[in-house]
C-alpha cells in the first residue's frame, strides 16, 4: 500500500450513510406511480447503483417511466433528502490520516456531481478532496466505470498501479476493474461480503478503522 498515491472514494455507503434520504426520495418517486412502500428498508437496494437502472430492475419500469421516476426522486432529494444523511464515525480521522501520508483523495460517485459537492460541503469534508467526480444530471455519465474513467482522465493519472478505489457495492469494484485499478470493498456500507467477493474486490474491510489500518 505504500505505493498508493491516489485514493478514489465512493460517497454513499462509504463516506456517509444516506439511507433515509435516498429511500424517502425513492418512496416519493414510486408514490407518483401509485406504488406505496411503507418500510424504507425495502428500498435500500437503491443505495449505490445508478437510479435509472434500479427503477428498471426492481420495478420493471420502461425507459420512459424510469426517467420520470428519476425526476420525481430528484424533486424530493434536492430539497430534503440530500441532508437526510449521516457521516460514518471515524471517517474524518481516516481522511486526515491519508492526507497526512501525502496521498491525493478524489471522489468518484454515481451521485450527480452538484449533489455530491453539496453533501461534502454540508459535512465539511470537501477540503480533504482535490477533485470531486460524479455523474451528470443529463445521464451522459452515469455508470461507476464512466465516473472512474472521468476522474482518472481529467486528472491525467496514467500510472494505474498507484491508484485504489474504495466503495461498498459491486459497482465500485467492477468500475475499478474495468479501469485497471485496485479496489477495497467496505462492509459497513450496503454491500455484502459475498457481493464484494464476487465482484472481485482486492481487499475487504469490516469498518473504517480496518480501512485505515489497511492503507497505513
Amino acid at each position: 500500500m505504500k505505493n498508493i498515491r491516489y485514493i478514489l472514494l465512493d460517497l454513499d455507503g462509504t463516506l456517509t450513510d444516506p439511507m433515509i434520504g435516498i429511500t424517502r426520495s425513492v418512496q416519493h418517486a414510486l408514490a407518483f406511480f401509485g406504488i406505496k412502500v411503507h418500510n424504507l428498508e425495502e428500498l435500500c437496494p437503491f443505495i449505490g447503483p445508478p437510479l435509472i437502472d434500479s427503477f428498471k430492475e426492481f420495478y420493471h419500469f420502461t425507459d420512459e417511466q424510469a426517467q420520470i421516476a428519476l425526476g420525481k426522486y430528484r424533486e424530493y432529494f434536492a430539497t430534503k433528502g440530500i441532508f437526510e444523511n449521516n457521516e460514518y464515525e471515524g471517517i474524518k480521522d481516516f481522511l486526515q490520516s491519508q492526507v497526512d501520508e501525502g496521498r491525493i483523495l478524489m471522489l468518484a460517485t454515481s451521485k450527480p456531481e452538484p449533489f455530491a459537492k453539496r453533501i461534502l460541503d454540508h459535512f465539511k469534508l470537501s477540503h480533504y478532496f482535490t477533485f470531486i467526480g460524479g455523474s451528470t444530471l443529463d445521464g451522459s455519465r452515469s455508470t461507476k466505470t464512466d465516473v472512474i474513467k472521468y476522474v482518472l482522465s481529467t486528472n491525467n493519472i496514467t500510472d494505474l498501479s498507484r491508484v485504489i478505489m474504495i466503495g461498498d457495492r459491486k459497482h465500485d469494484i467492477e468500475g475499478a476493474k474495468n479501469n485497471g485499478i485496485s479496489s477495497v470493498g467496505v462492509l459497513y456500507g450496503y454491500g455484502s461480503r459475498t457481493e464484494l467477493e464476487h465482484a472481485g474486490a482486492d481487499f475487504i474491510v469490516v469498518d473504517v478503522e480496518g480501512l485505515k489500518s489497511l492503507l497505513l
